[in-house]
């Protein structure tokens, strides 16, 4: 049975790959190896974010079928 990969999965498996290659231990082959591998991840999880954006955005329009922003408050957290 094959474990269905996530986006969190998918993203830990980044974050390892990362690791590895900060470590420097690796050869050349290995690094090379572990950077597509890298890229092919983070080509993924971009097009898996982009899907989910767009579904916000479908989720967020109005009766006019507008796209009904609401004012982000970044102040959260912040003491006044």
């Amino acid at each position: 049975m094959t474990k269905k990969q996530t986006f969190e999965s998918d993203m830990a498996q980044l974050e390892k790959l990362v690791g590895k290659l900060e470590e420097s231990d690796l050869g050349l082959e290995e690094s090379l190896e572990a950077y597509e591998e890298g890229v092919k991840l983070i080509r993924k999880l971009t097009k898996i974010l982009d899907k989910a954006q767009e579904r916000v955005l479908k989720l967020s329009r109005d009766e006019e079928g507008q796209i009904a922003f609401d004012e982000f408050d970044d102040d959260i957290g912040e003491e006044s």
